[in-house]
């Protein structure tokens, strides 16, 4: 690639046909990409095809780009693998970045090599699960090793861009603190959460609401795969759990003391925490308030809701639904700017929906 930045042109292989892959796949046959589907499933590959995904790789043909999309334990045999099949760039999706370049770093073609990380996904998992547009607005980590060579680099970029993903360049090393930070101690926490819950009397559980919901929900991911993906940032992940250790101590002595400021202090942290996490699209947090809306569970009454929403033109910047569960009703939370709470509930309750704030 010394003769100038290539466009990106195909084919592309995609090693790996499970959620990630496939999607990656169809978003590339979307932009008329030619796709090479490689699997050690068989079943995976014919149902990927099947899809519209791409074909079976077969013998001569030579991809432009491969996108190595496994279970992280097989991440960077799998890289070198690729390195050696040929001439491509090759990247990957894995959650961590650190381990498989530590496997491929004293290859003599690592320069075409491209750590790179959507951060999209589904607690489903497989072909079927894919879309095309899965990665469409959502951040797509880039993080290439300082050898790495720029045109293999830009080539990536592309990719990122023609599966509509947000390119987000960080080092291998600043990486895998940041998805220990936002996603794998996270997920961690979830699933001791989660724990307490698998053992309550029935009678406890009656009591769940959209909070426990809300705090469990990624705990339902697969344990083997979040396991290796753990696994593999150990380094990262066991420093901030270090970190929730000396504070969980903290609130518990606090709590012991009856020390409220202290108490106080730690659910503070906790808000700041939330206001810091980027708002819709990546801009700004904004002030934002929910309107409550009693809703009976029966079909198309949310698409009511929504219409009567868009005819008091008032935009719906998140929706979350908790179930009663003693009745077949549903508590709907609309939330929406500050400055148009009051104008959707007053335009709801007078076209006879049931609100509150």
């Amino acid at each position: 690639m010394s003769e100038g930045r290539r466009e990106l042109t195909g084919p592309v292989e995609v090693i790996g046909t499970g959620l990630l892959g496939t999607s990656v796949a169809l978003a590339c046959r979307r932009a008329g990409i030619e796709v090479l589907l490689t699997d050690v499933s068989a079943d995976h590959v014919r149902t990927a095809s099947a899809l519209g995904a791409g074909r079976p790789r077969a013998d001569g043909d030579r991809p432009q780009l491969v996108v190595v999309a496994v279970p992280p334990d097989h991440l960077g045999a799998s890289i070198a693998a690729a390195l050696d099949a040929g001439d491509a760039v090759v990247t990957d999706v894995g959650s961590v970045k650190t381990g498989p370049l530590a496997a491929v770093h004293d290859h003599p073609r690592v320069r075409r090599y491209v750590g790179g990380h959507p951060m999209a996904g589904s607690e489903r998992s497989g072909p079927l699960a894919a879309t095309a547009d899965l990665f469409e607005g959502r951040p797509w980590a880039i993080a290439a090793h300082p050898d790495a060579d720029p045109d293999a680099v830009g080539l990536v970029e592309e990719l990122v861009g023609l599966c509509a993903g947000v390119v987000v360049r960080l080092s291998p090393e600043d990486h895998d603190r940041a998805v220990a930070r936002t996603s794998h101690v996270p997920h961690l926490l979830a699933s001791l959460a989660a724990g307490r819950l698998a053992d309550a009397p029935a009678d406890h559980l009656r009591l769940s609401g959209q909070g426990v919901r809300d705090v469990t929900r990624v705990a339902a991911g697969s344990p083997q795969l979040y396991g290796q993906i753990v696994a593999a940032n150990a380094a990262a992940v066991l420093g901030l759990l270090g970190e929730v250790r000396g504070e969980l101590d903290a609130l518990i002595g606090a709590i012991a003391a009856a020390d409220g400021d202290a108490l106080a202090a730690v659910l503070q942290q906790g808000v700041a925490g939330t206001l810091a996490i980027p708002g819709k699209h990546g801009g700004p947090v904004r002030p934002t308030a929910s309107v409550f809306v009693s809703v009976p569970d029966e079909p198309g009454v949310l698409a009511r809701l929504f219409l009567a929403a868009g005819e008091a033109e008032v935009n719906i910047e998140d929706v979350r639904i908790d179930h009663d569960l003693g009745r077949q009703v549903g508590l709907v939370e609309l939330i929406v700017d500050e400055s148009r709470a009051d104008h959707l509930l007053a335009s709801l309750e007078s076209r006879g929906w049931l609100t509150h704030r």
